[in-house]
């Protein structure tokens, strides 16, 4: 099956639905805009908001905001903790040279204060940074920071192969909580000098005798003023791109600190001058130990002042939160007034966010189930979805081994976190006209499969300890799972992003409950026997056999593919 064929169906339905519009947006998707939501506030609309906004719907997360209004779970959503999280752990052996600093690091102690020049150190440091992520994701709290931790390493995209120091890559994951809802202007000049960036984008290496222009081109084209409405082509020059990587030069990074520094004798001290897109504006050029910082702040007013800047991280926004494609109608109702509240709210994220996550357009039905889940919605969501139990925390070691089976399976999935394909970051979130549906082919889709396959049965095992699904503490935390119908009916309200007909629910019910019976009270018999009698181990595992292939089933569905 390609991709095409699997997204047939869904696209057909929509179609279906489509209004008949008129004058200026023919053809447009959806029409409504930013204005805040009025419709009903129901299980249905809570999954959608914790699908977009966590890594999957768990249950007790939705019946946790189904008690608020709409405005309260949003607010909530959005109030991240201030407190960072435990730093990653040594779970790698140690140096084998003697004056290695990392071998005073001791086994299960932080390595995040300790520089090391040890290759094999740091390849192991690489992958503890990129185990304690995916623990972070299994372990979210009920607000939006993992989801922006991953859009922003999507927007500022590095790789850990080319940082190659684990404290780069871990300092580099810490700009990004730190200012994942805060003021965007201070996260681009964060960004800039952060050590990891600076080593990717070769910023390190950009002097007055030699500049580079890596990251004074991606500066603009990806990260501030973009390539216009359609991605077509930049808007400023290679005249900008030049001017820009002469204004930073002359940083670098300290190696014992681990921190970014300047140079003042590896500084361009000329004046930089723009181009007309940018009003012609004058860098002046300066000299001494402030140089640098100076020069950058000249320079991030300067692009600040531009528009494009508040629309194409809207735009990034948009695409990562609701959907792939912008037509007109949505650059008018929806990305312009973002734009407007991200500029008239001094390019404070939070604002847009709270709007775009209260507003009309993202509540639409044409918006939900609408996008393929990339692979970490799909394994951490079946993870959290399930409430799949791991090894108790003090167990590092066992649970550090799991979350190394969770981001290896994603990243044979085509999302290796930490490691995105290019400075670009992922194709899905830019690359038209496929977008989303880059992540199901021929290779992808059978392995999702064979995830939740082996999830819903044996489950994953290593050094003695097992994570799997346990169906029957799923079905039992379903409203009434005695009756066959509301059973299978809140299970599919769980775990599709779409509903299912009446047809497709009773069949299931009856293939599957009741093994082909036409009896309901077949299944509620032998569910309260189980119930009432759990030492019944025939009939425990019948119906356990049965829970487990009816979800089983769910997740081979297409519709389980979908967010």
């Amino acid at each position: 099956m390609d991709r095409k064929e699997f997204l047939t169906v869904k696209k057909e339905t929509r179609k279906q639905i489509q209004p008949v519009l008129s004058k200026p947006y023919i053809g447009a998707r959806v029409l409504s805009g930013i204005q805040p939501y009025a419709g009903p506030w129901t299980v249905t609309e809570v999954i959608h908001l914790c699908r977009r906004t966590l890594f999957g719907a768990k249950k007790s997360d939705v019946d946790f905001f189904k008690l608020m209004t709409m405005s309260q779970a949003v607010d909530s959503i959005l109030n991240i903790s201030g407190i960072p999280p435990a730093s990653p752990l040594k779970t790698y052996a140690s140096s084998a040279i003697a004056t290695d600093p990392d071998i005073g690091v001791a086994a299960g102690a932080t390595w995040v204060d300790t520089m090391t020049t040890d290759g094999g150190v740091n390849a192991g440091r690489r992958l503890s940074f990129k185990n304690w992520w995916a623990g972070l994701m299994v372990n979210q709290s009920r607000d939006i920071r993992e989801k922006m931790v991953m859009f922003w390493h999507n927007h500022f995209a590095t790789e850990t192969q080319t940082i190659q120091t684990g404290i780069f890559c871990y300092k580099n994951n810490v700009c990004l909580r730190k200012n994942a809802l805060g003021n965007y202007k201070t996260f681009v000049k964060e960004i800039t000098l952060d050590p990891g960036m600076l080593r990717y984008l070769n910023g390190y290496l950009n002097t007055n005798t030699a500049p580079d222009e890596n990251y004074g081109r991606e500066l603009q084209e990806l990260f501030t003023v973009g390539k216009g409405a359609n991605n077509a082509s930049p808007l400023f020059s290679e005249a900008d791109v030049k001017a820009a990587s002469r204004v930073l030069t002359g940083w670098t990074i300290n190696n014992t600190t681990g921190v970014a520094q300047f140079a003042a004798n590896r500084h361009d001290t000329a004046n930089k001058t723009f181009s007309a897109y940018f009003n012609n504006t004058v860098i002046t050029g300066r000299t001494g130990a402030t140089a640098g910082d100076l020069e950058l702040d000249d320079m991030l007013t300067m692009i600040f002042n531009n528009n494009d800047v508040a629309l194409n991280i809207c735009r990034r926004l948009y695409r990562w939160f609701v959907y792939y494609e912008i037509d007109a109608a949505t650059e008018s109702n929806v990305i312009q007034p973002l734009a407007a509240i991200f500029r008239n709210n001094n390019y404070n994220i939070k604002p847009v966010l709270s709007t775009l996550l209260k507003s009309e357009h993202f509540y639409d039905v044409l918006n939900q189930g609408c996008v393929i889940k990339n692979p970490l919605d799909l394994i951490i969501g079946i993870s959290r979805e399930f409430n799949i139990v791991y090894p108790v925390a003090s167990d590092y070691i066992n649970n550090y081994f799991m979350w190394q089976f969770l981001q290896s399976t994603a990243a044979t999935q085509q999302l290796s976190i930490g490691d995105p394909p290019d400075v670009a970051g992922w194709p899905t979130y830019y690359q038209r006209p496929q977008f989303h549906e880059i992540w199901i082919n021929s290779d992808t889709l059978p392995k999702r499969n064979q995830f939740s396959d082996m999830m819903a049965a044996n489950g994953y095992s290593r050094n003695g300890k097992n994570i799997r699904i346990d169906h029957l503490a799923f079905a039992r935390s379903m409203p009434n799972p005695a009756d066959p119908n509301k059973l299978v009916a809140d299970s599919i309200k769980y775990l599709l992003g779409v509903p299912l007909s009446t047809t497709s629910m009773n069949q299931l019910k009856t293939d599957i409950l009741l093994t082909g019976q036409a009896n309901d009270g077949y299944w509620t018999s032998i569910w309260n026997t189980y119930i009432n009698t759990p030492g019944d181990m025939a009939n425990t595992t019948l119906v356990r056999t049965r829970v487990a292939t009816l979800n089983q089933y769910l997740m081979r569905l297409s519709e389980y593919q979908l967010s």
